[in-house]
């Protein structure tokens, strides 16, 4: 197969993650007799650096005319720290999501064996967990009209949501309920919200064209607390913009770190995978920054264009990794000598020589070459 992919690294450790999950897409090629075309192109802070743009048109432009975007993170704490700045990083990954309708944001949450000591939750609580969240991804409060008093004391944010927002993504929520545990959550707050009442109406409608699927219901602070007591209970959550943004960070705590987390946002024409973590300058440059989700990610990606066993070898080097303790030290301190850089070489190389990881460990942690 051949496939365009657009690389926007983004901001902070953006580059040093996304660079690991080109590595691994680029042996995948190898592999399994693929050619894949890699176009690099500036978005958040460093777009504006250069531009003064967060997502420039040419940018835009390349997105809109390759077959898949692999996007790093974005982010600056000159930013961060600045309430008052008229443009911003995040303005251009909410404007990317809007101009290719990215209305579904996939994220899988997987509490892996090897890190179950890990996560900050008991073992006995997390172990089994596997969920999809679907979160809408261009509707909600995040998009709806602003509003600031000209005394700059009064603000609003409006929450708006149409049939056709919510049908679009409780579609594939359902879809992909049938080809796992045959479970959907609807997250809301029906109790207080009109627009969480229309979710509860629509996606009840919805659910009659899937008469296999259990369709259930939870308020968000129920479904908070449900994250931490029981989240095995979980198949597939189907929630709406700002909701699912909160529960997937939330849920990322199972795995015992958020970078173990991949995402896909996809619509009826365009796909874009990324890491569910932000820039975290703190880490940028030193090596540490964890690429798995944005490894996963690439993997995600391959899934899309139905590479299942391309995907499935980047998902077993994954957990190769794991197992090996090949890891950043968010994950195990211990073997702090195990950097950014050497993670994806560990993963590259099992694509290419899945049976000779002891071989591997032991080059890894001498430093040396990965290619055998």
């Amino acid at each position: 197969m051949k496939l365009n992919i657009a690389v926007l690294p983004g901001d902070g450790i953006g580059p040093e993650v996304t660079d690991q999950a080109v590595k691994a897409l680029k042996a995948i090629a190898i592999e399994f007799d693929h050619s894949f075309t890699f176009t690099y192109a500036p978005v958040g802070a460093v777009a504006i650096d250069e531009t003064g743009d967060p997502l420039p048109e040419q940018t835009l432009d390349l997105c809109k005319t390759t077959d898949a975007i692999l996007f790093g993170a974005i982010g600056d704490p000159k930013y961060d720290n600045n309430p008052s700045a008229t443009i911003r990083p995040e303005q251009g990954l909410l404007k990317l999501r809007k101009s290719l309708q990215l209305f579904a944001n996939i994220r899988p949450v997987k509490a892996y064996s090897q890190l179950l000591e890990k996560s900050p939750l008991k073992e006995h609580i997390i172990k089994g967990t596997d969920i999809s969240i679907y979160r809408e991804l261009t509707g909600g409060i995040y998009f709806g009209e602003k509003y600031l008093s000209d005394d700059k004391n009064t603000a609003s944010d409006l929450c708006e949501y149409s049939r056709l927002e919510i049908e679009r993504i409780s579609h594939l929520a359902f879809k992909a309920a049938q080809s796992r545990s045959f479970n959907v959550t609807l997250i809301d707050k029906a109790n207080v919200l009109e627009s969480s009442r229309l979710w509860r109406k629509v996606v009840n409608d919805v659910a009659k064209e899937y008469q296999d699927v259990t369709l259930e219901f939870l308020f968000v602070d129920n479904a908070a607390m449900q994250m931490i007591l029981n989240p095995k209970q979980f198949d597939v959550i189907l929630t709406e913009n700002m909701f699912g943004d909160i529960i997937s960070d939330e849920a990322s705590v199972i795995g015992g770190s958020i970078g173990l987390l991949a995402s896909a946002s996809v619509g009826d024409k365009y796909a874009m995978f990324e890491p569910i973590h932000g820039s975290y300058p703190q880490a940028k440059g030193k090596g540490i920054a964890n690429p798995i989700a944005s490894i996963l990610s690439a993997a995600m990606l391959l899934e899309h264009f139905n590479l299942q066993s391309e995907a499935n070898r980047i998902k077993n080097a994954v957990e190769k990794s794991l197992k090996l303790h090949i890891t950043t030290p968010d994950i195990n301190a211990k073997y702090d000598n195990v950097t950014t850089g050497k993670v994806g070489d560990f993963i590259e190389d099992f694509i290419s020589n899945p049976n000779e990881t002891n071989l591997n460990f032991t080059n890894i942690h001498l430093g040396q070459s990965t290619i055998i």
